[in-house]
């Protein structure tokens, strides 16, 4: 390649030169010369809101309760021998005087059945000896026979007749003793468990099975001793099913006035006059005596937040630029009754809660109504 002279060297430096300025001035230009946009303010964010009422709220503890029968019975045989047939099952209800097992009277029936033969024998010598003396006591009249064979004949009626009122007797305590072989109800209500099979031997000491009225119920609960001065007759007890429903509400009707030295409790009873439905004796069911009850506010399980330890909840305010944000507030929390939150601090009655949508705002975020 031939030399270049100066001239040609300087000429092409100084076009490379202006090219690279041009390029620096036109890059300054396209990132400076344009004036600097602020950034769109976000949207409100839809969310859902209602406003803060006082609602009646339960000043209440809860408790586990056992209900018992007013009327239980332990049915017990009031003879020994042999069972041969049962005739009731477990958990059947059943009215007074249905049998409910037979236990074998095969001996007593014998028994009886020879003394009313012996009852027969002797009514006859009863009937005899009456003729005979109705007939002698004519014939002493006539003179036809002495004083003292007549005499002979009273006494010999007199026996028969002595004879006669004991065997009634006999026959009659006999039928009575056959009827405690067929055990019966002694009262209507529902069948417990029954722990002898047939052919099982019995005794007075056995227990046959339990009788209890189910439609006389009471809810047994033991009540801490610190909760004790509380305590009154008349208090509300209500009955809850698994998630804490009321199922039924009933008084308290008894407070025992004694403490039990074993567990530090004092007995609350609560006669049921409203059953809740499906329940059984000696059942376990969760219970809730009412202490008081006041005007509170509640807001939703769904509407507070955890943070820390500490309860937060969002409410709808007025903007500094129009419109409503959202305003974080700490707020104290009482107890939790079905799916709401007593609210003991930090809310006021007609405050706009925010109860859906709070994961996607924050403190002074802008919010409205879905």
């Amino acid at each position: 390649m031939p030399s270049q002279s100066p001239l040609h060297r300087w000429i092409r430096l100084s076009v490379a030169t202006s090219l690279i300025a041009s390029v620096w001035v036109s890059v300054a230009c396209r990132g400076g010369s344009a004036p600097a946009q602020s950034a769109a303010a976000p949207p409100p964010s839809a969310v859902k809101m209602i406003k803060l009422e006082p609602t009646p709220v339960d000043d209440a503890s809860e408790f586990i309760a056992t209900l018992r029968s007013m009327r239980s019975t332990e049915i017990q045989p009031e003879v020994d021998g042999l069972i041969t047939q049962i005739f009731v099952k477990s958990g059947q209800r059943v009215s007074v005087g249905t049998p409910l097992v037979q236990i074998n009277a095969a001996k007593q029936q014998a028994a009886v059945a020879s003394t009313e033969a012996s009852r027969t024998g002797t009514e006859a010598d009863v009937a005899y000896w009456r003729q005979q003396t109705k007939r002698l006591e004519t014939l002493v009249e006539a003179g036809a026979v002495s004083k003292a064979e007549f005499d002979q004949a009273q006494a010999t009626l007199r026996q028969a007749e002595a004879r006669l009122v004991a065997l009634d007797a006999q026959v009659r305590e006999g039928r009575v003793q056959l009827e405690y072989f067929r055990v019966v109800a002694p009262q209507s209500g529902i069948v417990g468990d029954i722990p002898v099979r047939v052919g099982d031997r019995v005794t007075t000491e056995t227990l046959i099975t339990t009788l209890d009225a189910a439609e006389a119920l009471e809810a047994y609960i033991q009540v801490p001793l610190d909760r004790s001065p509380q305590l009154k007759v008349g208090l509300p007890v209500q009955l809850l099913d698994a998630e804490g429903k009321v199922l039924a509400t009933n008084p308290a009707t008894f407070i025992a006035p004694r403490v039990d030295d074993k567990t530090q409790t004092v007995l609350v009873k609560s006669l049921l006059k409203e059953e809740p439905p499906s329940v059984r004796v000696q059942q376990f069911i969760r219970s809730r005596i009412v202490w008081r009850s006041t005007q509170s506010l509640t807001v939703p399980l769904t509407a507070v937040v955890r943070i820390s330890g500490q309860y937060f909840c969002f409410v709808a305010e007025p903007g500094p630029k129009g419109g409503l944000v959202a305003k974080q507030k700490p707020i104290e929390v009482g107890q939790l009754i079905g799916n709401d939150y007593v609210v003991r601090s930090g809310l006021k009655a007609g405050e706009a809660l925010i109860v859906s949508g709070i994961q996607k705002i924050g403190d002074g975020a802008p919010v409205r109504a879905e």
